[in-house]
């Protein structure tokens, strides 16, 4: 397999289970050192942390570090990018933890809306800020990706505060590539669809037992997406294979949006 980023330096929110775990495994695999940032390094799904297990299992000769990051705390963010530097600096910047949450809109308290988008719009607006400084100091563009989701495209009645915040993070990503382009700084989005996480089997009610075979005949592809696919898009939007493409919303849901 060719390396697709090799000689490159990762920063990854969210690393240590589901999507950012994967990503982090992907970037390792095609190159690049990685710095795994989570509020513990302990895999919600079990298992080795993630930057053990790129460090004895990755057949590269990609490198990590865990970092202990809270995205709602800016000091947290800042200290993951730092951390960086023991790799010769943060080249590409995924802003991917998040957390879902199912609610009646009325019932929606003031608190909970607070930490959903303290965590998934906030943590993502200052994420991609303290790697865009260092991108901009150090004059060698990069590549900002922002996680959002498919829920980030359309509303939904059953979870409007996290379609609210994933919505903030699309319109954040369109921003921040016309703000950042002419110091050469890429910011793309990935919109995944549902994808087979343990946050996604344990929080979102659509996937249960008695939804599931029902929801899966409005996938074309009449399959649940992996982590694996989404880390392949985050591969390529971190690419110089992906060194004209910014400011898009790449859709990783199986056909799901654009066909019902």
């Amino acid at each position: 397999m060719a390396e697709l980023l090799t000689d490159k330096t990762a920063v990854v929110t969210g690393a240590a289970s589901g999507n950012g775990r994967q990503i982090s495994l992907a970037f390792a695999c095609h190159g690049a050192d990685v710095v795994v940032a989570d509020i513990q390094p302990e895999p919600r799904e079990g298992g080795t942390p993630t930057h053990e297990k790129i460090a004895s299992e990755t057949d590269t000769t990609a490198d990590a570090t865990y970092v202990e990051c809270d995205v709602t705390n800016t000091d947290d963010l800042e200290e993951a990018v730092e951390a960086a530097e023991e790799f010769g600096g943060v080249e590409v910047m995924v802003n991917n933890a998040g957390i879902f949450r199912d609610e009646d809109f009325l019932d929606v308290t003031e608190d909970e809306y607070d930490q959903l988008m303290d965590i998934n719009a906030k943590g993502v607006f200052f994420g991609a800020q303290a790697a865009a400084k260092r991108m901009v100091e150090r004059d060698r563009g990069g590549s900002i990706i922002n996680i959002s989701s498919v829920a980030g495209l359309e509303g939904s009645g059953e979870y409007p505060t996290y379609c609210t915040s994933k919505g903030a993070v699309r319109l954040l990503t369109y921003s921040l590539a016309s703000a950042l382009g002419p110091n050469n700084i890429r910011v793309n989005g990935i919109h995944p669809g549902i994808i087979e996480t343990t946050m996604t089997s344990e929080d979102v009610p659509i996937v249960g037992a008695e939804l599931g075979e029902q929801f899966l005949e409005t996938v074309p592809l009449r399959r649940n997406g992996q982590p694996e696919d989404v880390a392949d898009a985050a591969v390529l939007l971190a690419s110089d294979l992906a060194s004209y493409v910014t400011a898009i919303s790449f859709v990783v849901d199986g056909g799901m949006t654009n066909t019902q």
